[in-house]
């Protein structure tokens, strides 16, 4: 990862057409309404740890603070299209798409017009559906893109973004703070999860919870890291990022924690959280594939019945 780091900069970084035949992207909303839990740096630490493994990440900035795309390094005079242009049909994805300087990381920015998105299309019939056409060209079988993972960094709030984002995602990842009001945040969480799977997304799924800024000798920090496994039990991820003065310092570079510092703790736990992302994918999606050829079985046997005569 030392040499991957030190080669970012000097490596370019562009947007190739795929060399095969790519799988659609998993994409991964990455929200909790509440600030300040490590949605961001969740964002750009486990993106630049995935792409450190080998995978080729896309990060979507779907917060109008843009925090994902100044930490990723990335001037707003760079920022000629951005997320906020794809939703609204006046870009393509492909318009947005920017390199970072980390290989294999790449990133869709935001800028402060999201800030108006949610007045200028309330009464829009299909407010909730835009980021999953402006993703339609990463499913497509025709796709000339190779990304195998898409995160969104989604705003701090339940607002019309993070609708859109829970809509067009497969999976959300829940990052939660190790503090006192941590479980009632993630109650008001679900339910909004919950109501985007009845009425939008029907395949949308929790991929997990991850405990963000625990510091191992506050009792409190502790007992929240117990309460919450007590409470969501397999979806919390084995990894916990520590509280790390790194993490704070990184962002102020335009540069991931793990090319700031890749021997500081916080990268050690996102390298182990971007391996447990996988593993869990691996499971995810086999269940799925097996629930599909389950349903695929059951029709044919149905159909077979049908036809038998009386």
């Amino acid at each position: 990862m030392h040499e991957t780091a030190q080669s970012a900069a000097d490596e370019p970084n562009a947007l190739a057409p795929a060399a095969r035949i790519a799988s659609p992207p998993r994409v991964i909303a990455i929200a909790n309404q509440k600030g300040g839990v490590g949605k961001t740096t969740t964002a750009i630490n486990l993106g630049t740890a995935l792409a450190a493994v080998g995978e080729q990440v896309l990060i979507l900035d779907l917060d109008p603070q843009g925090n994902a795309s100044t930490g990723l390094g990335i001037d707003r005079r760079m920022r000629r299209y951005s997320t906020y242009d794809v939703l609204m049909g006046q870009a393509t994805l492909h318009d947005a798409v920017t390199p970072t300087a980390v290989p294999r990381l790449f990133i869709a920015p935001s800028t402060l017009d999201l800030s108006g998105f949610e007045l200028e299309m309330s009464q829009a019939r299909d407010r909730a559906l835009l980021l999953r056409r402006g993703l339609a060209p990463l499913r497509a079988a025709t796709s000339h893109y190779d990304f195998s993972y898409v995160l969104i960094d989604c705003p701090p709030s339940l607002n019309l973004l993070t609708v859109n984002a829970l809509t067009a995602a497969d999976a959300v990842l829940v990052p939660l703070q190790c503090e006192f009001f941590a479980l009632e945040g993630l109650t008001q969480l679900l339910s909004t999860v919950g109501s985007v799977k009845s009425a939008l997304n029907p395949a949308l799924v929790v991929h997990g919870i991850v405990l963000t800024m625990h510091d191992a000798r506050n009792n409190l920090s502790n007992q929240v890291v117990d309460d919450v496994r007590a409470n969501s039990k397999e979806k919390v991820y084995a990894t916990v990022i520590p509280r790390n003065v790194r993490v704070s310092e990184a962002p102020s570079y335009g540069k991931p924690v793990l090319v700031y510092d890749l021997k500081c703790v916080s990268s050690e736990a996102y390298l182990r959280l971007a391996t447990e992302i996988i593993q869990r994918e691996k499971e995810l999606t086999g269940s799925a594939s097996q629930a599909a050829d389950a349903a695929a079985h059951q029709e044919q046997q149905h159909a077979a019945m049908m036809m038998k005569p009386p």
